[in-house]
């Protein structure tokens, strides 16, 4: 049984939201898209790949889902957009990030292209699953960059991979055995640009998942959200908890 809640928002300073998130509980599935910012149509982008892998899975029953479907899907989005960014966009790149989750048969498979996150938090430590596809995480593989600097590096934004932006889309999988009461929080890079993830491992371990997507989200505004703030956080459970004694936690919130 999984439940999930998911959460988005513009934030303090983007005029528009160029983030999309999708939710198939019934089918195990979860996607959170960041439109790129900067680039042509990036709220378009986002919702394409969205509407892609929606429309690959609306008439598939669990036991039919691949991994082949959900990457055929991301590398047709891939195709469409780069058509789109010569034929509407005057051959500027219309791109978005894309982190994917499927849940099924005890495990638990992540596709991702960019800097989106998926997170996983399991007997209360939260471990960052996918590995940014960014400039200052080269760097930081190669040893010029420590790690404390990369969120405040000049180069931070800058993303080495992304769908619609290459004929070529590489697409990296993960795949692990899951424990029940692990909990998975997909997020767009505007959340973890504005708390650490200390800070989202205490919120996440303080409650239930619609509390502390709430209060992640409401965190990352009271710091004025320079970017659009995406969640997504799905538990893996067979037991529903009390109500009464999850509304008795407190959940911080990081100003």
């Amino acid at each position: 049984m999984h439940l999930s809640h998911a959460l988005t928002h513009r934030g303090t300073v983007r005029e528009i939201n160029e983030d999309a998130f999708l939710e198939l509980p019934h089918l195990g599935v979860w996607v959170v898209a960041d439109g790129m910012g900067g680039h042509a149509a990036g709220d378009v982008a986002s919702q394409l790949v969205i509407d892609g892998i929606q429309k690959s899975l609306e008439c598939l029953t669990p036991d039919e889902i691949t991994i082949s479907i959900l990457k055929s899907s991301l590398q047709n989005s891939n195709r469409l957009l780069q058509q789109m960014s010569q034929s509407d966009f005057d051959g500027k790149v219309a791109g978005s990030t894309v982190v994917v989750l499927w849940l099924y048969a005890e495990q638990y498979h992540l596709f991702w292209v960019g800097d989106s996150r998926i997170y996983r938090s399991r007997d209360e430590c939260l471990v960052q699953l996918t590995k940014d596809h960014s400039q200052v995480n080269d760097m930081v593989d190669e040893g010029i960059l420590a790690p404390e600097d990369a969120e405040s590096h000049p180069l931070a934004n800058v993303i080495t991979r992304a769908v619609g932006v290459d004929q070529d889309l590489d697409i990296d999988y993960q795949v692990g055995t899951l424990k029940e009461g692990d909990i998975f929080l997909l997020c767009s890079d505007g959340l973890n640009k504005e708390l650490s993830d200390i800070e989202i491992e205490r919120t996440i371990k303080a409650g239930n998942i619609i509390d502390s997507g709430l209060a992640l989200l409401h965190s990352s505004l009271v710091r004025n959200a320079r970017d659009n703030v995406t969640c997504i956080l799905v538990k893996n459970t067979q037991v529903i908890a009390d109500k009464t004694e999850e509304c008795d936690k407190t959940i911080p919130v990081f100003i």
